[in-house]
């Protein structure tokens, strides 16, 4: 009861202070158990006595205490896990093509070396700082864990919005930087690996591929394996484009077919699955077109689409291709049908569309944009039963609080959208190996299936020729990648639920642990521990 008091003086302090509540660090305790006290919250006051909801960090790391309060480990070494290894700020000098002059300053975060190389996206965004890059590096160990991929966690981006600049100043700014990088030893395919992330893509990744290359390509025949993300005529890898929407449906697909958490969201066993469920998704760009895309072609209604400059919503279903080709040309999904005879039910410019999105009446929400999008303000809104974090960080932790007393269901980002990382794994194996995924084996394959059909038909049996060469077509690159990811999913998807159950926790939670667990038994066994 004394500790009690104790720190709600504290947080009550903190809160009159102004300041963020998250400034106070005090570790919890039972001590007749020796355990963890699970969350803050369980002392009542954190939600009512801040306004804030605190920086992305801040978020990242307690989301982390909450599912270390279900393990059994020394606060010692959950810090050493939660915090960042080592981080870089730089910036320079540049000269626009206008003749103007600006300071670029630019981030790289490697929150775990624990597996090498590290690995993490590379931003390009007006809001780049060094704690949000520091908080999506510790979501990549984490995803990595998740996914069982033997890569510690790391996150860039340089402080620009490319709108601002022609190609020529991104290309020059894209290559200064990866050398101010490789100075610092802060990048290299056995040491950080950057891929594409928000503001950045092939091209870019090409530029610091070439980059790279032209400074150690000489000694080092893996040096294209500095990124993924690249285009395929470039070492990159067929499907890496639409790897994250695909493990989006995956993951759909698998939480949807439990039992358990589909009636958690308040769904009988006759209504399993997304089959015929509606499907609203905020953002579209790679991410969240293809997530819709891929939802759409295996049965589910997508009934509402916003990006920055507004939503549409449609109730008997929305045509995600229309909408993709119509953004292509005009950078908006607001107008898509404008030129055609059915209509829209709604469609609304700017926040109040995005907003209407959000808390529409639908299944399933899929969060494809950026972090902290459903928050305090916004929680109550809600109407899906179900939220899949296809972006990192969408949810903030006060507004998990609020969905998880609504019933609405919040499967976690280090699971939802780990496909991209995924297949970035299997493109820098492909860079390492140099040799396209099949190209040994392709026609093996071909010549062991046309024999055994053969065998089948001079025994009397009978097969059309077009079942007959689906069935004889060896597997093409994109074929062995879609398999190695949905099995991925599969997996990762089928341990986080086994955990929660064990647990009684949620999904983010489980997540949490079963990453925390598989880095801590790296940990120990390298002996870092004893060092």
């Amino acid at each position: 009861k004394f500790g009690t008091h104790v720190l709600k003086t504290l947080l009550d302090f903190n809160s009159h202070s102004n300041s963020y509540v998250g400034n106070v660090k005090v570790a919890c305790r039972d001590f007749s158990t020796g355990r963890r006290i699970k969350r803050l919250n369980s002392f009542g006051g954190l939600t009512s006595l801040n306004a804030e909801e605190g920086r992305f960090l801040e978020m990242f790391q307690e989301y982390f205490d909450r599912a270390a309060g279900f393990l059994d480990m020394e606060e010692d070494e959950l810090n050493l896990i939660k915090g960042c290894d080592a981080v870089l700020r730089v910036s320079f000098p540049f000269k626009k093509s206008d003749g103007s002059i600006q300071v670029v300053k630019g981030y790289r975060a490697q929150h775990s070396k624990h597996r090498l190389p590290v690995k993490g996206g590379m931003r390009f965004a007006s809001t780049v700082n060094l704690q949000e890059i520091e908080a999506l590096a510790g979501l990549m160990t984490l995803k990595c864990a998740t996914m069982d991929i033997p890569f510690g966690g790391g996150k860039g981006g340089v402080c620009i919005d490319p709108v601002d600049y022609s190609e020529k100043d991104l290309e020059k700014i894209c290559r200064r930087f990866t050398i101010e990088l490789a100075k610092k030893n802060f990048i290299g395919p056995g040491r950080d690996v950057a891929g594409p992330d928000l503001g950045t893509g092939e091209r870019e990744m090409s530029w610091m591929a070439d980059t790279y290359a032209m400074l150690f390509g000489r000694n080092d025949i893996n040096a294209h394996g500095v990124v993924t993300g690249k285009p395929e005529n470039f070492g990159g890898i067929a499907g890496r484009r639409q790897a994250t929407g695909l493990g989006v449906f995956f993951c759909v697909k698998e939480i949807m077919n439990n039992k358990f958490w589909m009636r958690k969201a308040g769904y009988t066993d006759e209504e399993l699955g997304y089959l015929g469920k509606r499907f609203a998704v905020q953002g579209f760009g790679q991410v969240g077109y293809h997530s819709a895309k891929f939802i759409q072609e295996n049965g589910g209604i997508v009934v509402g689409i916003c990006d920055r400059s507004g939503g549409i919503l449609k109730n008997t279903g929305i045509d995600v291709e229309a909408v993709r080709k119509h953004k292509d040309e005009t950078g908006t999904v607001l107008g898509a049908y404008d030129s055609r005879e059915e209509k829209l039910d709604e469609s609304i410019e700017g926040t109040d569309g995005v907003a209407a999105v959000l808390a529409c009446d639908t299944d399933v929400l899929v969060l494809a944009a950026t972090q902290q999008q459903i928050n305090v303000s916004n929680a109550d809104a809600v109407r899906a039963k179900l939220i899949f974090e296809a972006a990192n960080g969408p949810v903030t932790p006060l507004a998990e609080e609020i969905l998880d007393g609504k019933g609405c269901i919040v499967v976690p980002d280090v699971l939802v959208s780990a496909g991209g990382v995924t297949v970035s794994y299997f493109e820098w194996l492909k860079s390492l190996s140099n040799v396209r995924f099949g190209r040994l084996t392709k026609n093996w394959e071909e010549k062991s299936k046309t024999m055994l059909i053969d065998t089948w038909e001079q025994i009397g049996g009978e097969i059309d020729a077009r079942r007959k060469a689906e069935i004889i077509a060896g597997p093409s690159e994109q074929d062995i990648v879609y398999s190695g990811l949905h099995d991925a999913m599969i997996t990762a998807s089928q341990a986080t639920i086994a955990t929660s159950q064990k647990l009684n926790c949620n999904l983010r939670e489980a997540a949490y642990c079963n990453a925390i667990q598989k880095i801590h038994s790296s940990i120990t066994n390298s002996g870092l521990l004893l060092a």
